[in-house]
């Protein structure tokens, strides 16, 4: 009996760490720290969501939404600051060991991850769960961007102002304002030809 004690106690914590968010009066607290934001979460949300809001960690700008499935994991020394209105698609994913900084109106779709770190898998000596993390720095991400369903966002990355990266692309390094990128590592394809207010047609 002692051991299946044991089991359950274990069991019951982990429980009540991966499944935190989904307790009533922990989803009223997220819901309340959205509301003072303006911004809006629809859940299932995953990660360390409510414990970042509640120490500074997690900033998220006026009407930002993130969809069902988005999860958002920081380290003790982590921040992740996501900026106004962005669009947040389902399943979109953020994990910050040091610092994430997402501009205004940025837009992921489904499935996107952006993560300032990578697991360790160099010490054969060690389960690659047990080796930690290794970084190249911050990720930065510009204003108004638009990411395709599935794309990546590696540590140390900068991606300008006015992006559009195609879906399943990989972006391993950092890229200018205004550019199509796509690809595995993800390349500029072209200059983005921007529209002067008079050359776009009147609404109906």
């Amino acid at each position: 009996m002692g051991g299946l004690g044991s089991d359950a106690l274990l069991w019951y914590r982990k429980w009540r760490w991966y499944e935190r968010n989904a307790v009533p009066w922990n989803r009223a607290r997220i819901h309340w720290h959205m509301l003072r934001r303006r911004a809006f979460i629809r859940f299932p949300v995953h990660g360390n969501v409510l414990e970042c809001l509640d120490d500074g960690r997690l900033e998220i700008g006026p009407h930002t939404l993130l969809e069902p499935g988005c999860w958002i994991t920081i380290a003790e020394s982590g921040r992740v600051r996501i900026g106004e209105g962005c669009f947040l698609n389902l399943g979109t994913m953020l994990a910050a060991l040091d610092s994430i900084e997402i501009g205004d109106h940025t837009m992921f779709a489904n499935h996107c991850f952006v993560g300032d770190a990578a697991h360790r898998y160099d010490d054969p000596t060690r389960p690659i769960t047990w080796q930690g993390f290794t970084s190249k720095g911050p990720v930065r991400i510009g204003s108004n961007c638009w990411f395709g369903v599935n794309c990546v966002v590696t540590s140390g990355v900068t991606v300008g102002d006015r992006c559009v990266i195609g879906a399943n692309s990989v972006v391993t390094s950092d890229l200018p304002a205004g550019v199509v990128a796509a690809g595995a590592p993800a390349r500029v394809i072209r200059q983005i030809g921007f529209s002067t207010p008079g050359d776009l047609p009147a609404a109906d």
